[in-house]
């Protein structure tokens, strides 16, 4: 995609005209500075800029906005560069990183809300929510880099969702910087405003594409007073739904994680991970995280999960389980859990899928999906792991312990199609919580309809006729 539709001479009196805006210390050219902006966070793509911007403030965000718009220059947002479908990748014009915008505007404990600028880092934000006793739920591995401004534009998912619902449901206002600079200021703090379109859902989600989220107000929730944690092995995913069917009516609203992973996950956690251990004496096939969160101190919360546990286990649902005495043996459960995600990059050659199903059928989707790619390559060790009580899975693929990783890396496509129609024709999605950004608009293009593609480009055009904001992202040509 071309960088943009007019003259060096042209483009570069703009760029003049930005530093002005906002400063020597707000913008740079360097191609050393420029390359953390350009380059995406696993190095599997690199795209170019004509210089990086970092406004202090959203009204400088609107002045540079309104340059660009006006010599038809690309504006590609920037927050923490954690995103995993090239979201944030530039193909010219700038870069406008919300960094410099990071301050907490307001917290109110008895309204449970949060206003924030969108550079906030969110894991600071689930501090400054725990410091007045109250809970942001947002929660993913890439919270202590990741800026609340990306997780509101990509709908970010994470360990909660089962609770408290993806980031669209934690948001109650927004503040946007439109494609001409005008500022939406919409940061209302209400639960209930029934008066026409809610405009703030057409931004949560868009990848920077309809315009550029500056602020928000977030939902808080009462903290938990007590955590209690376990893990429970099984023979197969199956045995694990009806796990996840008995607790999610026994325990209801306390349920706030139910994660899954297979052997394969958890031996590479154990081989390539300092500090990981198994929790059980012997292998299993397939492993359940599960935690419920109370509002209460005593021990109804243990009482009931070790209940759910110890039927299951009479009943031959599951084959082993262990329950967490301490937050220290908490954190090291969830530490087998996170450290998936970080072996597989370690390691390299990883081909990726974010899908969703029906949760009723998680276990039909693995069993399809592992015939399907092992009929494809017989020695390709599945990665499977993910949020399956919301039915969104990571079925990852790693190379053949005797196969070079860039070789595997160049069945990326094929894979690809392979699990993603197995997910659709299951009812399910082929991006569950990592969005489309780049990479995946040829999957929207087979698999949305003809009338949501429409209306994505409809909505597009009115609010970017000019195609400025994060072109060539989630919308196929």
């Amino acid at each position: 995609m071309a960088a943009n539709i007019f003259p060096m001479s042209d483009t570069q009196s703009v760029l003049d005209a930005i530093r002005n805006v906002v400063g020597p210390s707000g913008c740079t050219t360097e191609p050393t500075d420029v390359e953390a902006y350009i380059t995406e966070q696993r190095g599997l793509w690199r795209g170019e800029c004509d210089m990086v911007v970092s406004p202090a403030s959203t009204e400088e965000i609107a002045a540079v906005v309104r340059l660009c718009a006006d010599a038809g220059i690309p504006v590609v947002a920037h927050g923490g560069n954690t995103g995993l479908v090239g979201g944030g990748l530039p193909h010219g014009g700038i870069v406008l990183s919300t960094a410099r915008i990071n301050r907490i505007l307001d917290i109110d404990p008895a309204d449970f809300t949060m206003t924030v600028e969108s550079g906030c880092i969110l894991a600071d934000l689930q501090s400054a929510a725990d410091a007045v006793d109250r809970l942001f739920p947002l929660s993913l591995g890439a919270e202590g880099s990741c800026r609340i401004g990306g997780n509101i534009a990509t709908n970010a998912g994470g360990i909660q969702v089962l609770r408290y619902g993806n980031t669209r449901d934690l948001i109650l206002g927004l503040e946007v910087v439109l494609a001409d600079g005008t500022i939406w200021n919409g940061l209302r703090r209400l639960r209930k405003d029934n008066t026409g379109y809610d405009l703030k859902q057409l931004f949560i989600g868009s990848e920077g594409t309809l315009g550029i989220i500056t602020g928000a107000v977030l939902k808080l929730f009462p903290r938990p007073v007590r955590r209690e944690t376990a893990m429970a092995a099984s023979t197969d995913v199956a045995s694990l739904l009806e796990l996840f069917s008995r607790a999610n009516a026994s325990v209801g609203v306390m349920m706030t994680a139910f994660e899954f992973a297979n052997r394969v996950s958890v031996q590479g956690a154990i081989d390539l991970i300092d500090g990981i251990s198994d929790p059980f004496e012997v292998p299993h096939p397939v492993y359940a995280l599960i935690e419920l969160s109370s509002p209460n101190p005593d021990e109804s919360a243990r009482d009931a999960l070790e209940t759910v546990l110890g039927e299951a286990f009479e009943e031959g649902i599951i084959t082993d389980a262990t329950v967490a005495q301490s937050e220290s043996q908490a954190a090291g459960l969830w530490r087998i859990r996170e450290a998936i995600p970080e072996w597989t990059k370690l390691q390299g050659g990883s081909i990726k899928h974010d899908v969703s199903v029906p949760v009723s059928r998680v276990a039909e989707f693995i069993d399809r999906a592992t015939a399907a790619v092992e009929m494809e390559m017989a020695a390709v060790r599945i990665v499977a792991f993910g949020h399956l009580g919301d039915g969104n899975i990571h079925f990852n693929l790693s190379y053949p312990v005797d196969m070079d990783a860039a070789a595997f890396m160049e069945y990326w496509a094929k894979f690809n199609a392979i699990v993603h129609e197995i997910a659709v024709d299951m009812g399910g999605s082929f991006s569950a919580e990592h969005g489309i950004g780049e990479i995946k608009r040829g999957d929207v293009a087979k698999f949305k309809s003809l009338v949501e593609v429409h209306l994505m480009r409809t909505l597009k055009q009115a609010l970017d006729p000019n195609n400025i904001m994060n072109p060539g992202k989630i919308i196929p040509d």
